[in-house]
């Protein structure tokens, strides 16, 4: 026990200093410890020289008495036990660190909602991907936690989804290891799919940390956007306020999915006639803009109408993004067109848009390059001149949508969608039509049996190649 009395009259070096006289105790301990090795090793030393009458040397074997020390005693007395007494006092007096923090029920919520930006390793002991990450993860911590030491800055954290089942279910793991990205305590809906090494890693955490949104300079530049993609544009007086940090916040979220800008200041003022303002700039030249009129520093409104704005009813699945979308576990429904053909997805997006809004939460409307996506066709017998095609996956089965031309017919769409949930499109392909009401006399015609094309989106799903994938009954709906 370290005491003040005991300190002084004793002439401690801790100049009353309770921290250090903890580590000039732990290093004195340490220093006796290695004392007593060191003497227990002289001793061996001398007990095998007697034994076996012979001591071993970097020349040999010396015959008995000689006066020659051996490697072991000139290892003692030159300075490198003095350097190896320094290296173990300084281990005993440092205390351990880790970067990685170890998330459960009770402190989830708080050290997420706290941190800017926060990695999540879901893991489990038993697979062998989660351990061969385990390495490469904390080292990448520790790069990162160099150059971003505040814990608000960025945070690396794990879950041991064996111990915490109610946490992976929570976040609807299905994988291990899945490393999921988090702002402020939302989960960002991608997740991290790159390399595993420390490099890619690090660099992804930092390239998160970036500023999202490009500080208009002029309003000339307005005229030079690029209409191709989603824009959203903020005006304000100024940085430091609570409107831009709302904006900010959401522009962090959503930085993937739009170009973000603003103007401040003198720049702004032209277009703040009415106060700071937020407009949405659609694709398309001749597209009109859309104003915000919600409050501007209430967070889940703004996010709310940017999201709407940035986030398309229908995207575009690509071989990039088809492992994150097959994931999201809803039933495909895809329009094939070739790139150049636009007019076919606008009309697709525009019939889904009236007919299938009510469907968003159950199937993904999206749409495939012809070309690139030749495989699908093929599956469903198509080729890139039959383009457009639309297509439902079910990842169990492929089914065709009749006539593109039907597309327009009211409810013809609809029709294809309440189908595939009432299980009509997975009993026809296998046993033919659904047999009508016959007349009294009439027979009804042979059962027809069919074989469906596969699903072959599912083939862009996880592969266990790289994960662990949990075993999972996926209904067809």
């Amino acid at each position: 026990m370290c005491l003040r009395a005991t300190r002084s009259s004793r002439g401690c070096p801790c100049a009353g200093s309770w921290s250090g006289c903890c580590a000039a105790s732990a290093r004195l301990r340490s220093e006796r410890r290695v004392g007593r090795s060191v003497l227990g090793l002289r001793e061996r030393a001398s007990e095998r020289e007697d034994v076996f009458g012979q001591s071993v040397t970097e020349g040999g074997v010396r015959p008995p008495g000689s006066n020659t020390m051996t490697v072991t005693a000139r290892l003692l007395r030159s300075g490198f036990i003095r350097y190896l007494l320094v290296l173990v006092a300084m281990w005993f007096s440092t205390p351990a660190h880790s970067e990685i923090l170890n998330l459960d029920s009770g402190n989830i919520d708080d050290i997420l909602g706290n941190a800017d930006v926060a990695l999540v390793n879901f893991y489990a002991d038993w697979c062998r991907f989660s351990q061969m990450l385990h390495p490469i993860f904390e080292e990448a911590s520790t790069i990162v936690k160099d150059e971003y030491p505040d814990a608000k800055q960025v945070v690396f954290a794990r879950v041991d989804c064996d111990q915490h089942a109610d946490i992976a279910q929570r976040y609807r793991i299905s994988k291990y290891p899945t490393l999921k990205l988090f702002r402020n305590g939302m989960m960002m809906k991608r997740e991290y799919r790159g390399q595993r090494s420390v490099t890619a890693l690090a660099d992804f955490i930092k390239q998160q940390r970036n500023d999202p949104i490009h500080e208009i300079q002029s309003l000339d530049e307005l005229q030079t956007i690029d209409r191709s993609k989603r824009n959203i544009i903020g005006f304000f007086e100024q940085r430091e306020s609570d409107n831009y940090r709302t904006f900010e916040k959401v522009a962090n979220i959503l930085r993937d999915d739009c170009v973000i800008q603003a103007a401040f200041g003198s720049v702004a003022k032209p277009e703040r006639f009415s106060g700071d303002n937020v407009i949405y700039k659609p694709i398309g030249e001749n597209s009109p803009d859309m104003v915000y009129l919600g409050s501007l520093n209430n967070f889940d409104l703004s996010f709310a109408w940017t999201q709407d704005k940035c986030v398309p009813l229908v995207r575009e699945i690509t071989f990039e993004n088809g492992e994150e979308l097959t994931e999201e576990g809803l039933p495909f429904l895809i329009l094939f067109h070739l790139k150049e053909d636009t007019e076919s997805l606008d009309k697709f997006q525009h019939e889904v848009a009236r007919q299938l809004i009510s469907e968003k939460g159950t199937i993904n409307f999206l749409h495939a390059d012809c070309d690139k996506f030749r495989h699908p066709l093929l599956h469903i017998q198509k080729a890139p001149a039959d383009c457009p095609v639309i297509a439902i996956d079910s990842f169990r089965h492929m089914y065709v949508f009749a006539d593109f031309k039907d597309l327009a017919i009211p409810g013809k769409l609809k029709q294809f969608i309440l189908d595939l949930h009432s299980g009509k499109l997975h009993r026809e392909f296998h046993h033919g039509p659904d047999p009508t009401d016959t007349a009294p006399g009439q027979q009804q015609s042979e059962e027809v049996q069919s074989s469906p094309p596969e699903s072959s989106f599912q083939k862009l799903a996880p592969s266990e190649h790289r994960y662990t994938i949990l075993k999972r009954s996926r209904d067809e709906l």
